[in-house]
């Protein structure tokens, strides 16, 4: 794990869960004492995990969680004392935000890493896989407007069109998208 983000306002619970997190091969450890000094850190650096100990002292804790869920790609844990937990679970859940409960039971806490580490992992692979589906419609967008263009100045039907960037492509061994970025240079520029 690179780097994580401990939010805890009670400096012991902070040390334990640094000494915990010591076997885990952590490069870069955080630990902010308050919800607004952990804002700062989220916004400043990029964690694969961030740990809050609530309550903190100037917020629950809930809200921070929430935001760091939402507005960041790192796993969040959030630990609350026992009799909170099934609450703070019901409402966590739909964050994707897992709940320990305390006391610390390192078994628990062990397994909770591993679970964020997995989800942190497959929440990464989806973003990757959805950059490139993103990539793909521009391309396909980039290719459709190559063609209408050369339906408009070339007369060709839209199968021709389409042939024609692909036979470009392969004759310049180039992608698609740059046969039509070139298309659409050519005939654009000339037009305006």
């Amino acid at each position: 794990m690179q780097q994580v983000l401990i939010v805890s306002s009670s400096k012991k619970a902070g040390e334990v869960l640094a000494e915990l997190l010591d076997s885990q091969s952590v490069k870069q450890l955080t630990v902010a004492e308050s919800a607004a000094q952990a804002r700062q850190c989220l916004l400043e650096n990029f964690y694969e995990l961030v740990i809050i100990n609530v309550p903190l002292a100037d917020e629950s804790g809930r809200e921070l969680a929430v935001r760091a869920a939402e507005t960041t790609m790192a796993g969040v844990i959030l630990m609350v004392k026992q009799d909170g937990a099934e609450a703070a679970d019901a409402w966590a859940e739909d964050y994707g935000i897992f709940v320990v409960p305390k006391p610390i039971n390192k078994i628990f806490f062990f397994q909770a890493l591993k679970l964020v580490r997995a989800f942190h992992r497959r929440l990464l692979g989806l973003r990757r896989e959805n950059t490139q589906l993103q990539q793909q419609i521009q391309d396909i967008r980039l290719a459709d407007r190559a063609k209408c263009v050369l339906i408009q100045y070339l007369d060709m039907t839209e199968a021709q069109a389409h042939k024609y960037i692909e036979r470009q492509a392969m004759d310049l061994r180039v992608s698609k998208r740059e046969v039509a970025q070139g298309i659409l240079r050519t005939y654009e520029s000339e037009n305006n």
